[in-house]
């Protein structure tokens, strides 16, 4: 979406530009010697890590994702005026851009998103087979006294479940590894990878591993200004040597001490949500579906999705999460809200708005909340709030009804992984409805 912004802001500008996007499907468009040569200036506009070297000697602008979105104009207007700061490569910042726009808040933030970002795939993919596994076993029928081996009680439910289960185990230490790597760089992934393992292993879960990658990733900083001065004949068996061995060794004793504080937190944290019903589900349903429609995509929105995602592995053997349940349900409604205020508000929208409006209906029933992302930004302070009261109480009405997701994403598609498809989908249209008539009835009608 940041990409389609700049794109569209800057042919309305008369600026030529070309866009390198860097996904979930990874690297599009990228951007040769020849590009970064020609070009005036360079904006980065990224949540997560990304190959900055190559931009030595350019004018550059680090800027938050958001600002790709929300702030097109001014990023464009500033980076062709011939002010944006020099940016130098090898990690050294000679100008005061990676001070000012890159607080250590974003800095952290963009390490986390880097071992997110790498970890969902597995969470997803796995999360859903092994899901089937459980919807397989309940077709073809399991004894009730093997109801402890659904999922895997029949041969043919087995299949779904060892291959889901393989990629779901990936899950701390893609996380921890690519937390670790965005730190150190490509030394960092097997402190990383190890640190999950080792917080999965120790029982200190998600939590365990998302503190075992940032460790294992200063870990490998720190052990950079040992190595420094010595000589340059021995740069090859740093890399394939000393990093990985002391890494591993320094951040292995170290998650040794930090899984036992972890695994009373960890332990601590699910049995809560596993006692959780009525009015403390509907509390933190209501909690996680104002964050989900805080940002839209944002931190706060991030936040409220990784703590659901994080939640799947300790319930998938007592039917899904409700957390994660809620999180889903709130993130579907804004960009359902838009589609509803621009079917019953029609004049208060454009023709463009009313058209994007359309399209909004397939994000929603897809779980992309980010479709939201263009409205808000043209009138965020009735929009936001439209959508964090709608999203607040489609979570809220799915926690105290104790709604159950087996899966970590899908929207629509994976209705079939719920405790109860019908009312869920009739709490998400509630959600919908509300916030998109508050919009309506908000919103000035367009000139």
């Amino acid at each position: 979406m940041a990409a389609d912004a700049l794109k569209k802001k800057a042919a309305e500008m008369g600026v030529e530009i070309k866009v390198e996007t860097n996904g979930s499907e990874g690297i599009k468009n990228k951007l040769t010697s020849e590009d970064i040569k020609r070009a005036q200036a360079v904006i980065v506009a990224a949540d997560k890590k990304i190959e900055m070297n190559r931009f030595d000697g350019k004018p550059l602008l680090n800027r938050p994702v958001s600002d790709g979105i929300r702030k097109t104009e001014a990023l464009i207007t500033e980076a062709v005026s011939g002010n944006a700061p020099i940016f130098h490569g090898d990690n050294q910042d000679s100008s005061e851009e990676s001070t000012s726009s890159t607080s250590l808040g974003q800095e952290i933030y963009k390490n986390l998103m880097n071992g997110v970002s790498h970890m969902l795939p597995f969470v997803i993919a796995g999360g859903i087979l092994i899901a089937i596994s459980f919807m397989v076993d309940q077709f073809i029928g399991v004894p009730v006294d093997s109801l402890g081996q659904l999922g895997s009680f029949n041969p043919q439910a087995a299949w779904f479940n060892q291959i889901g289960g393989a990629a779901f185990g990936f899950m701390l230490p893609v996380l921890a590894g690519f937390i670790a790597m965005s730190i150190s760089d490509r030394p960092g992934l097997v402190a990383g990878f190890a640190a999950g393992a080792l917080a999965s292993s120790g029982g200190a879960g998600f939590l365990g591993a998302l503190v075992g990658g940032f460790l294992a990733g200063y870990v490998i900083v720190f052990l950079r200004k040992i190595f420094a001065n010595l000589p340059k004949s021995l740069d090859g068996i740093k890399t394939i040597l000393f990093y990985p061995f002391f890494g591993l060794l320094i951040t292995g004793f170290l998650m040794l001490l930090i899984n036992v504080p972890m695994k009373i937190i960890n332990d601590g944290l699910n049995n809560f949500l596993g006692s959780m019903d009525g009015t403390n589900a509907a509390l933190l349903g209501i909690l996680l579906g104002v964050m989900m429609a805080a940002d839209l995509g944002g931190p706060i929105n991030k936040a409220a999705y990784v703590f659901g995602t994080g939640t799947l592995a300790a319930t998938v053997t007592t039917g899904g999460s409700v957390v994660m349940a809620a999180v889903m349900a709130a993130g579907m409604v804004p960009p359902l809200a838009i589609f509803v205020a621009t079917r019953l508000f029609k004049n208060k929208f454009t023709q463009p708005e009313r058209e994007a409006g359309l399209t909004n209906i397939i994000m929603g029933l897809s779980f992309v909340t980010e479709g939201a992302i263009p409205f808000a930004a043209a009138d965020p302070f009735r929009a936001i709030p439209s959508f964090m009261l709608g999203s607040a109480l489609t979570g809220g009405l799915v926690g105290a009804f104790g709604i159950k997701l087996l899966a970590p994403h899908g929207g629509i598609f994976v209705i079939l992984l719920l405790s109860n498809p019908l009312l869920y989908l009739l709490f998400i249209v509630i959600g919908a409805i509300v916030s998109g008539v508050v919009l309506g009835l908000l919103k000035k009608p367009s000139h």
